[in-house]
């Protein structure tokens, strides 16, 4: 579906002089620098990166909006740039920050534009709009001007919008930015339904780590321009989650002598957090240590979060 080979995107940007307003040094900026990869058909695949990464230009030359320095890319048999009229009919989009309905008028005038601008016959309009409205539960508020909507439930009009023709690969450009826990959730929900019932194949770019555990079993790193990791999610995280902490509430004052030296403590409303490196010390012997330490009324395995592990990441890997 999606082929990338040796991509790169060089801008130039032009910056005055501290000594005369007239005179102007120019400086090149590389956005992308030699990305290469591969997707397939039904695939849901994650694009993360701090800002400045490159994120937004290679999905952007993904559907044909800029024109790459070098490099190769086909998506779906076409080159995005070159055969971008015949091109953009097989793919939609959603930019976060960006609407691609007319702000003034109802939805449902701005999605019978798009059926005429996609040419496609009423029957099948209807019967895909129908199926959209009912998913993305967007009966109530079809026929409101847009700019009347939450933020929420124009983010529901945007895919309803993207998907109307059918495409067979989807890119979002951070789609959840900005809303609420249940619009997130309703949102996962659908892409995951859409990902399997129609096998679309998406690409999501995203600064929400939930998005990603939730949605991508695999992932492109990218920074500075460079693709840094290919592959699965999982063991992306695992890599960088190498710390384990425990909270246990005991009954009496627990007597911490005899804890091993690599075992560090820190006290918390009642409870106590035993922190460990995992390489240094197996988890059954650092557990046996602190249950030795008196009676335990309670206790709990704290998980690393995601977000931490992808900032522990981003920082390991200087970016």
């Amino acid at each position: 579906m999606i082929s990338v080979d040796a991509l790169s995107k060089t801008y130039v940007r032009y910056i005055r002089s501290d000594h005369h307003w007239l005179v102007r040094s120019k400086e090149k900026i590389q956005a992308l620098e030699n990305v290469s990869f591969t997707m397939q058909k039904g695939e849901l695949v994650g694009l993360i990166g701090p800002n400045g990464a490159g994120k937004s230009t290679l999905v952007k030359t993904l559907t044909g909006i800029l024109t790459p320095t070098s490099g190769r890319c086909e998506v779906l048999g076409f080159v995005p740039w070159r055969d971008r009229r015949k091109f953009v009919r097989h793919i939609g989009t959603v930019f976060g920050q960006r609407t691609q309905l007319w702000w003034d008028i109802p939805v449902s005038d701005s999605l019978e534009l798009l059926r005429d601008i996609y040419d496609i016959d009423n029957k099948t309009y209807l019967a895909r709009l129908g199926e959209l409205s009912e998913r993305l539960e967007l009966k109530a508020f079809l026929h409101t001007p847009l700019r009347q909507l939450s933020l929420g439930q124009r983010m529901r009009a945007e895919l309803c919008a993207s998907l109307l023709h059918g495409p067979d690969i989807l890119f979002l450009d951070e789609p959840t930015i900005g809303l609420d826990a249940v619009s997130k959730l309703g949102l996962r929900d659908f892409l995951l339904e859409e990902n399997t019932r129609r096998l679309t194949t998406v690409l999501l770019t995203t600064h929400d780590t939930s998005d990603m555990t939730s949605l991508c079993g695999r992932a492109l790193v990218l920074g500075h321009g460079k693709l840094l990791y290919d592959g699965n999610l999982v063991p992306l995280l695992e890599r960088y989650d190498r710390e384990k902490k425990v909270v246990c509430r005991f009954t009496s004052a627990p007597d911490l002598s005899g804890l091993p030296p690599m075992i560090r403590t820190e006290k918390k409303e009642g409870s106590i957090a035993f922190s460990w490196e995992k390489e240094t010390l197996p988890i059954q012997k650092a557990i046996s240590s602190i249950l030795a330490c008196g009676p335990v009324g309670e206790i709990n395995m704290e998980e690393t979060s995601a977000d931490e592990l992808i900032a522990r990441m981003y920082k390991e890997m200087r970016l």
